[in-house]
């Protein structure tokens, strides 16, 4: 199952539901569609691709990849006419070690045997404005979850495809380089003026009312655990208290994404913990 939802006239959002509700979007112009992000599994994405070709008789122009995480990437090869646009450290971490973890996940997941790694043809820095169709599409870095995320703003439509820099809980990538500082500078960056609606990385798409409280609901939550871990860190404390500390406890809900973010905030304590103790510590899986 997919869910498939209309966030303005001519933009789509599609949710999985095989895996944390990961969303992706298809902008409909005169000139061609605008896919932003693929979905993990390729019966997903080919469902939100023939959807946009149906839609979209001009065709798909551009696949913007919002980072290099594999489920936001793995639909990207079903995209042949389309051009790639990712930041450059994505494609950077893709031509390092996309295939590597290609591989691994083809090993674990069946359904994805027929999965190819495609890398970004159009790089950019800091920020990249497309116009297309008489609208205008605004690329703009916004690292903190991994050095390489980017958001999407559809000005004619008011909406923001935030990606992973706006998550039902902030979520600080480890292995993949995320650092609290900058997703702080990230979400206090976010542009709120004439946004009807945030598209999250995963879950629930946010309207204009909601917008504000979310974004200081993150920043009160990254203080939050910054300062547990800091306690803990001083004290000389181990670990493992540390992480039976719930989310709760730092003002955020456990039930989006079927209960998953209670996970990713013990996995938010460790990376901390690990970081600002200096000592590696093995963890319990």
């Amino acid at each position: 199952p997919m869910l498939r939802e209309r966030v303005a006239g001519d933009i789509y959002v599609f949710r999985s539901e095989l895996y944390l509700q990961v969303t992706a979007g298809v902008i409909v112009t005169e000139e061609g569609a605008v896919i932003v992000d693929t979905l993990p599994f390729p019966q997903e994405t080919v469902k939100l691709r023939d959807f946009a070709l149906r839609r979209c008789p001009q065709g798909i122009r551009y696949v913007i990849t919002t980072h290099a995480h594999a489920d936001h990437t793995h639909g990207s090869y079903l995209f042949t006419g389309a051009q790639i646009i990712s930041h450059r450290r994505a494609r950077e971490f893709l031509f390092k070690f996309g295939e590597q973890s290609l591989a691994l996940a083809k090993n674990q997941t069946p359904d994805l045997s027929h999965v190819q790694l495609r890398l970004p043809e159009i790089t950019f820095d800091h920020m990249l404005v497309l116009r297309l169709g008489g609208k205008t599409i605004t690329l703009r870095h916004s690292p903190g979850h991994t050095p390489d995320v980017i958001t999407v703003r559809v000005k004619e439509d008011k909406v923001l495809f935030a990606s992973d820099t706006l998550l039902p809980v902030p979520y600080l990538d480890f292995p993949g380089g995320g650092n609290i500082d900058d997703l702080r500078r990230s979400l206090r960056g976010i542009e709120i003026s004439g946004l009807e609606n945030i598209v999250q990385g995963h879950g629930e798409v946010l309207l204009r009312g909601e917008i504000r409280g979310a974004i200081s609901a993150s920043l009160k939550y990254l203080d939050c655990i910054e300062q547990l871990v800091d306690q803990h860190v001083r004290s000389g404390a181990p670990v493992e208290p540390l992480l039976r500390t719930s989310i709760e406890q730092c003002g955020r809900s456990r039930i989006p994404l079927n209960g998953m973010v209670q996970r990713l905030h013990q996995a938010n304590l460790f990376y901390l913990y690990q970081l600002k103790s200096g000592h590696p510590v093995a963890r319990a899986h």
